[in-house]
C-alpha cells in the first residue's frame, strides 16, 4: 500500500500590537513561521512552529497579526 505525504503549508505572522508582541516572544519563541492546520474560504487555522500557540484568524489578518505568505 502506497502512502502519500502532503506538503505542509506555512505562513508568517508579524505581530502588530503589544499583546501580540508579548505572545510572539513568550509563547511562540520569536518564530514567525506558522503551520497551516486548516484553511477555509475566509480563515486560517494556524499552529506555531514550537506547537505552543494555536490561532484562527481571517486570511486578511486582524488588528493583532499581519499574515505574510
Amino acid at each position: 500500500m502506497k502512502t502519500t505525504r502532503l506538503k505542509r503549508q506555512f505562513v508568517n505572522l508579524i505581530p502588530k500590537t503589544s499583546e501580540a508582541k508579548d505572545r510572539f516572544v513568550n509563547t511562540m519563541d520569536s518564530l514567525h513561521g506558522m503551520v497551516v492546520e486548516k484553511e477555509t474560504a475566509d480563515h486560517l487555522c494556524l499552529m506555531s512552529i514550537n506547537e505552543c500557540y494555536y490561532t484562527r484568524i481571517p486570511k486578511s489578518g486582524n488588528k493583532h497579526w499581519e499574515i505574510v505568505r
